[in-house]
């Protein structure tokens, strides 16, 4: 069963698959929404929060990578896998699964909404420009089931090699799509209406609930532990050259790509903006040029393919497990086709009920990414190395996990509340 499964059937990746893969994966739709992030956060503490989630992931996703064959002759496939190794069969089961579905398949949603909504702004862009005419309007769920219709095909691609291609495509526009949205809002910078002081809110509370929506919006951006694991499984190892080497290349690799992208949009876009900048894609604070902005929503959609595939294998790979090793339904093409239609059919249903993409990204951010992202690798790694205490290792996870536990709360709360008041003024299915 395991060589039929999404994430250990195929183990001949090159290092330049965990580069492209994990660049894929992290620098999602979320870049765009960093701008609209550091409105509430000022220019100080904004680029700190930036520049110590870059650091902090970077060294947890390190830990993850060194923990992938810690024991002799095993390798820890799945993220649950390494917490049943350091909290037991049972209860390391129950830690990480449940926050691992939220993450992606709330990922998932995310990027379906995300994917209807560039290409509605690409269609407008193209067919409603200042010099088209019979411009007909098309409505947004319209746009998500265009979007889901791809990815009921592309899902029975059978693992992550096979979706290489399409993966290392999506690195490219993301990497693309960043460098437009910077360099295009630099022209509109310096403007006399352009203001940074913290915008005017009706009550401190609420003030306060935006700051920790605008936490959980950088948490979100930073998302890529919860399939780092899966994408190590298909790199070949041996005791000799283990995975961790050309793994941990590709990762760096990655994090230098994630730099590029998310700094310059989220210092020059507030920069050219200011507290203007209230949407959660700074792409439509951007109107001209017209076909350049509609060739960086273009490559927007093409990106979130890639990143729906991404974070749905591991989906796919427990659900697969579940059928098959539980209620012994036999592996093949008919029990993958339906499965896994299934679940495109799902996040497409809630990506059109539930829309509220900016909220979404800091509710999500801060109740699930942040645990498997900011501690919970610090938590394993404590429990199995056992390092002594006031070392440097034993320091730098608790001060990690302090961090992301408040990170958790604060983003969590931000992210409700601002989901809840949304939901009083949306009519569903408008």
């Amino acid at each position: 069963v395991d060589e039929w499964l999404p994430v250990t059937s195929s183990r001949n990746a090159k290092w330049w698959y965990s580069a492209f893969h994990n660049v894929t994966a992290m620098v999602g739709s979320g870049v765009l929404a960093l701008p609209s992030a550091m409105v509430y956060l000022g220019w100080g503490p904004g680029i700190f929060v930036l520049l110590l989630s870059w650091t902090v992931t970077l060294y947890t996703l390190w830990q993850m990578v060194e923990m992938h064959e810690m024991v002799e002759g095993k390798r820890f496939d799945r993220y649950h896998e390494l917490a049943q190794e350091a909290f037991g069969e049972r209860l390391g089961l129950w830690i990480v699964v449940p926050q691992q579905l939220i993450v992606e398949v709330g990922v998932d949603i995310v990027y379906m909404v995300t994917g209807g909504k560039s290409l509605k702004r690409f269609y407008e862009l193209v067919s409603c420009a200042p010099d088209a005419t019979g411009c007909k309007h098309i409505r947004q769920s319209y746009w998500i089931l265009v979007f889901a219709s791809i990815h009921f095909v592309l899902a029975q691609l059978p693992n992550f090699n096979s979706i290489s291609g399409i993966s290392l495509s999506a690195a490219v526009m993301s990497l693309s799509y960043s460098t437009i949205a910077w360099t295009t809002a630099i022209p509109n910078a310096g403007g006399p209406d352009v203001s940074y002081s913290y915008p005017h809110s009706p009550s401190a509370a609420n003030t306060v609930f935006k700051v920790f929506n605008a936490l959980g919006m950088i948490a979100f951006a930073y998302a890529g532990h919860n399939v780092v694991l899966e994408i190590q499984a298909t790199i070949p190892s041996s005791p000799s050259k283990p995975s961790k080497g050309p793994m941990w290349k590709g990762v760096v690799v990655a994090y230098m790509v994630v730099a590029i992208c998310y700094f310059p949009v989220a210092l020059i876009g507030y920069w050219a903006f200011g507290n203007d900048t209230s949407y959660d894609n700074i792409l439509q604070h951007i109107g001209t040029p017209h076909w350049l902005i509609a060739a960086a929503n273009l490559m927007l959609v093409v990106h979130v393919i890639g990143s729906y595939q991404i974070y749905a294998m591991p989906v796919f790979d427990m659900l697969e497990t579940l059928l098959v090793k539980k209620l012994h339904l036999p592996p093949g093409v008919c029990l993958r086709l339906i499965a896994r239609t299934v679940y495109v059919a799902f996040t497409a249903f809630v990506a059109i009920t539930i829309p509220f993409f900016g909220n979404l990204l800091g509710f999500f951010g801060g109740f699930a990414l942040a645990p498997t992202t900011y501690f919970l690798p610090c938590i394993i790694w404590l429990a199995v190395y056992k390092p002594k205490r006031f070392s440097f290792s034993w320091l730098a996870n608790w001060i990690s996990i302090v961090l992301g536990v408040l990170l958790m709360i604060a983003a969590t709360i931000g992210g409700f509340r601002n989901l809840v008041m949304d939901a009083s003024t949306y009519k569903f299915y408008q």
